[in-house]
């Protein structure tokens, strides 16, 4: 069999031991397990995981996690079981079943990637931020990637675009404020402001995906009006001004004067300034 086509259908494909429950496991000490440094998860639901942690108590971890020796030092890298291993901490286990494997970096990602993806775990910016990781650290093409997971190239595609929205506007996909439906529309907006403006138009008056299309595409063409009406006649400065705004992530305009000018950086709410604040300021405010 294919082995692209294998790596689609899960752990299973990739180290069969990782579906069985606990046979052939070893018990391992928590405190020699490291987490895994690919886990594409940062999030993890508090409720969801006081249910998991309430059923180990009663019934025990009735699948091992994965683990790989650690090759820089003693104990072990977690490969597959994070949630697994927060809730037996949680309820004070200090041993948990693991099945061994010593397994490679590429191999370690994947794995961790598959195994959110089965449960549809992960919110749609892990999710793309683990394709592109996959990407860049191991060359897969957009093809090549979509085989190996059991999706669709136009999947994978979309999923990446979200990456290329401004920040404020990922920190709502990441809070689940907006899905990823209701965001993608917002691609064809390039000014980082109008972007977020639109951004909150959809949270505040709940817009649907489809009436979410609708407003990008009326606020970029009200965009491209915008700028074509305010556009600077010095080049250099147009320039300048695009690319304060990508470094940024926000509106920017420098307005020129006989002997300097000025240059404003806009922000939309208290958590922007604060974002720009610290982008600014990296050594605070001290």
């Amino acid at each position: 069999m294919n082995e692209k086509r294998r790596l689609g259908k899960g752990l299973g494909a990739l180290i069969p031991e990782a579906v069985n429950d606990k046979e052939g496991s070893n018990e391992i000490e928590l405190d020699l397990i490291k987490a895994n440094p690919f886990q594409p998860r940062r999030d993890f639901d508090e409720d969801k995981m006081k249910e998991l942690a309430s059923s180990i108590k009663e019934h025990g971890i009735l699948q091992a996690v994965v683990v790989s020796p650690d090759p820089e030092g003693e104990g072990y890298i977690l490969v597959a079981g994070e949630r697994r291993c927060r809730a037996a901490r949680m309820v004070g286990l200090k041993k948990v079943p693991a099945v061994i494997k010593k397994i490679n970096k590429k191999t370690m990602l994947e794995m961790a990637l598959i195994e959110n993806l089965q449960r549809e775990d992960l919110n749609p910016l892990e999710e793309a931020a683990a394709y592109r990781r996959l990407i860049d650290d191991f060359k897969y093409t957009q093809e090549e990637l979509a085989g190996r997971l059991g999706k669709s190239r136009p999947t994978v595609a979309n999923s990446l675009r979200l990456l290329s929205l401004t920040e404020p506007v990922r920190d709502l996909m990441a809070s689940r404020t907006i899905t990823a439906g209701q965001a993608r529309p917002l691609l064809s907006i390039e000014e980082p402001g109008r972007q977020y403006e639109a951004a909150m138009m959809i949270v505040e008056q709940g817009l649907s995906a489809r009436a979410a299309e609708k407003l990008a595409a009326k606020k970029g063409r009200a965009g491209i009006k915008k700028d074509k009406d305010m556009k600077n006649t010095d080049p250099l400065i147009e320039e300048i001004q695009q690319r304060i705004q990508r470094a940024l992530g926000t509106k920017v305009k420098i307005k020129s004067g006989r002997e300097g000018g000025t240059i404003e950086i806009y922000y939309y709410g208290d958590d922007d300034l604060e974002r720009l604040t610290t982008r600014l300021l990296p050594e605070g405010l001290d």
